[in-house]
């Protein structure tokens, strides 16, 4: 969890839920609102000119959503969905900054939050231009359960879609099935009720490895 929700419901931040598919923020909008994730996934994705998508990042409990935006000032980039009913902690952006002017330990702990994920994104950049579909897909569930506290093999349910795991790797959907069932056959991961659940454990690469 990034910042602690007492610390945000005392400079007035308040919950709000969304439905599925809401769309909490629009690329081009203004951030006005700092938003931190209670219950829920979300989806930051974009859209290239022929009207794919492309899913940027999946957020779950404790995550905040473009806080950077906020930070730097500048229009988002991105679109912001639930892909489940969710509770969002919602704060201002004024008290959001006045927060961080107040308590600098909090705006120490964005910074490395964001460090963490540049270089989270560094890494895959360069592992999402090979072209091997077993290692992209094997390196994103990697990148999705790094938040996990689950330790236990097979203990993690992976909280995306296939088609999700396609727009994250930029495979084809039938390509994604078709890995998935061999990283199954070498026990990599298992499927249950067709959910994908990760036998992953805590390493120095996204603090855990296989």
């Amino acid at each position: 969890m990034i910042i602690c929700e007492e610390l945000l419901f005392k400079y007035g931040g308040v919950y709000e839920i969304y439905d599925n598919n809401h769309i909490i923020f629009e690329e081009g909008q203004s951030a006005k609102y700092y938003f931190q994730i209670h219950k829920g996934i979300v989806e930051v994705n974009n859209f290239d000119e022929s009207g794919k998508e492309f899913t940027q990042h999946i957020l779950v409990k404790g995550k905040g959503i473009g806080e950077s935006f906020i930070i730097g000032n500048v229009p988002y980039t991105v679109n912001a969905v639930t892909k489940s009913v969710c509770t969002v902690i919602k704060l201002p952006k004024y008290q959001f900054t006045k927060m961080l002017h107040e308590n600098p330990e909090v705006s120490l702990a964005i910074c490395k939050n964001i460090a963490e994920r540049l270089s989270d994104n560094y890494y895959m950049m360069f592992v999402l231009i090979s072209q091997d579909p077993e290692s992209k897909v094997e390196t994103m569930l990697q990148y999705l359960k790094s938040g996990s506290d689950k330790d236990e093999k097979y203990s993690y349910e992976i909280p995306i879609t296939r088609q999700q795991i396609a727009n994250l790797t930029g495979l084809r959907v039938e390509t994604v099935i078709r890995t998935v069932k061999k990283l199954e056959k070498s026990n990599k991961i298992r499927i249950r009720n067709r959910k994908i659940f990760a036998r992953f454990t805590r390493c120095l690469l996204f603090n855990y490895c296989i």
